[in-house]
């Protein structure tokens, strides 16, 4: 099993290098909305590993809340940047 978590923070860090590197906004904002999905799946093995249910719903909202405030983020700079043009 702590090969299973060790293969998922890897996997977490390639995201983190991309956002670190690139200077386009919008695939910084793809590599973080990518971090916290994994993030949220490793929240949820864990939880399922220790039987913790407590743990897998806030996995669950985790999950389902914070992408939609990032692509609620991204629309806004969308109609920010055509009101400037």
């Amino acid at each position: 099993m702590n090969i299973i978590l060790i293969a998922m923070v890897i996997a977490l860090l390639i995201p983190i290098y991309t956002a670190w590197h690139d200077e386009g906004i919008w695939q910084k904002m793809l590599a973080l909305a990518s971090i916290s999905i994994k993030a949220s799946i490793m929240i949820l093995v864990i939880s399922v590993l220790r039987d913790d249910w407590m743990l897998g719903v806030a996995g669950v909202i985790s999950l389902s809340v914070g992408n939609a405030s990032l692509m609620l983020l991204a629309h806004i700079m969308k109609r920010l940047r055509e009101q400037q043009l």
